[in-house]
């Protein structure tokens, strides 16, 4: 009974570090996806300018992420 149960609990963890990651991407791929159509289409920006915002908003995202799913 002991090993199902910590076999169970060993799984769930894995499970649980792929939800992270991927909560991670998502947030990431999300915050750049908005960035960079807000300045390249509404804005009118450069496509060089709106990249760099589009990779600074996702690293900010990113780091947002990380530090949500460790607490």
């Amino acid at each position: 009974m002991k090993r199902a149960r910590a076999k169970a609990i060993a799984l769930k963890s894995g499970d649980d570090v792929m939800n992270k990651w991927l909560y991670m991407l998502l947030h990431t791929a999300a915050a750049a996806a908005f960035m960079f159509i807000l300045q390249r289409f509404v804005l009118q920006s450069t496509l060089e300018s709106s990249l760099i915002w589009a990779m600074a908003f996702g690293l900010g995202a990113a780091v947002i992420a990380f530090k949500q799913t460790n607490r």
